[in-house]
Parts: structure tokens; C-alpha cells; sequence
């Protein structure tokens, strides 16, 4: 049974996405912030060898507690989902610098060093999935960088960014892979938005558990390529 690891996985496209990868047969480990919270979206997923992992990704010392729990544990990671994230108001002129060392720790480190920390032993066993929730707010090519969420936008696409060069030292069935799940009915989407939980997480599950012929190094919405 391959084992998934999806951060901030206590609502919206993070528990749909467990829930769609627990539909495929996935053991998924929720990491969250709040257990209790973690524990409450367990039992939605109704049944299965899921469990709730305590993770602040924002917080290096937590990151490495998380993984050592895992290995206590003895559980293999086979898909990293990279999904929590932080959306912080202000354009780049506004923005405090609190806000910007949060998104960044939130948005792009905390990821960078859960790859860091779970992508080589995927590589030693000769097979792995890594997909970094993005955005087309961070899109150069889409032309549609968020001005009034800088922060956001730019630390999205340093993950972009991290997506390439980590695709790059990738062999085997390995795979790195960004997507951008579209705006979505989320707390941070709001209702306004126009995709519901489903189908936002749908392009996140396919990236998940692409076949040994998928795309490595790309960036996708709803299972299509997008530009940087």
C-alpha cells in the first residue's frame, strides 16, 4: 500500500486530496498544525491505515520531528504532497517583513526541506511522487502575478522554481511535478470562487499517482501544461 504525506491536510484541498488518494488505495498520513484538528478530518476519511502527523512546515525543528516519527514508525513516504500554504495581503511596496518570512517559510522552505529530507529515500527505492501545490499567481508566462498578494506570488514561484531544479537530479520512477489546482471554494479561495474541493484536487491526485510514462519537471493545471 503506497503512502502519501499531505500537508495541511485538516481541510479543504488537502483532506479532498487524502480523500481522493484514500479512494485509490493510499495510506495517507494528514500532516497538520492542530492534532485535533488532524483528528477530525481522520474520521471523515472513514476508515483505512491513515493517520495524523503533527507538522508546522513553517518551523524547521517541527519539519525534523514529523520525519523522525515517521521513521519510528516505519513508514516509507511514496507521494509528498506539498500543499499547506499562506496567502498574506499586500502588494510588494506594502508588505511587512513578517509577512514576507512567513510566506516564504510557509510557502517554499518549509517544502524545500521536506524534499530535501523525503525525496532521497524515494530515489534509493527507485520510485517516488512529489507535487508542490503552486499557483498561477506565480506564473510569469500566465501573466497573472498577484499584485496584491506579493508575498504569495513571489514565494509561489520560487516553488515553481524549486520544482525545476529538483525534477532535474531525478532518476528511476521518480517524479517532480507542480500544479496549480485553479481557484477554488476554499477558506483561502472564498466562496466566491469558481471550482469546487474536487475537482481542484483532482489534477493534484492524477500528479500523484502519474504511471512510470508520465511528465517529470512540469507544471499543470487540471492535468494540462501551463507555463511558468
Amino acid at each position: 500500500m503506497p503512502t502519501a504525506l499531505v500537508t495541511g491536510a485538516n481541510r479543504g484541498l488537502g483532506l479532498e486530496t487524502c480523500r481522493q488518494l484514500a479512494r485509490r488505495g493510499h495510506r495517507c498520513v494528514l500532516g497538520v498544525r492542530d492534532p485535533a484538528a488532524g483528528e477530525t478530518a481522520l474520521r471523515e476519511l472513514q476508515g483505512g491505515e491513515h493517520l495524523v502527523l503533527p507538522i508546522d512546515v513553517a518551523d524547521p525543528a517541527s519539519i525534523d520531528t514529523a520525519v523522525a516519527t515517521l521513521r519510528e514508525r516505519d513508514l516509507d513516504i511514496d507521494v509528498l504532497v506539498n500543499n499547506a500554504g499562506l496567502l498574506v495581503e499586500g502588494t510588494a511596496l506594502e508588505v511587512d517583513l513578517e509577512g514576507i518570512d512567513a510566506s516564504w517559510a510557509t510557502n517554499t522552505r518549509g517544502p524545500w526541506k521536506l524534499i530535501q529530507l523525503l525525496l532521497p529515500p524515494m530515489l534509493e527505492r527507485g520510485h517516488g511522487r512529489v507535487v508542490n501545490v503552486g499557483s498561477g499567481g506565480g506564473s510569469f508566462g500566465e501573466g497573472s502575478m498577484m499584485a496584491g498578494h506579493a508575498a504569495y506570488a513571489v514565494t509561489k514561484a520560487a516553488l515553481h522554481a524549486l520544482t525545476v531544479v529538483t525534477a532535474a537530479q531525478v532518476h528511476g520512477d521518480v517524479k517532480v511535478n507542480a500544479c496549480c489546482p485553479g481557484w477554488v471554494r476554499t477558506r483561502m479561495g472564498g466562496e466566491q470562487a469558481e471550482l469546487p474541493v474536487e475537482e481542484g484536487a483532482r489534477g493534484i491526485v492524477w500528479l500523484a499517482t502519474l504511471d512510470a510514462e508520465g511528465p517529470n519537471g512540469g507544471f499543470f493545471r487540471h492535468g494540462t501544461a501551463i507555463p511558468w
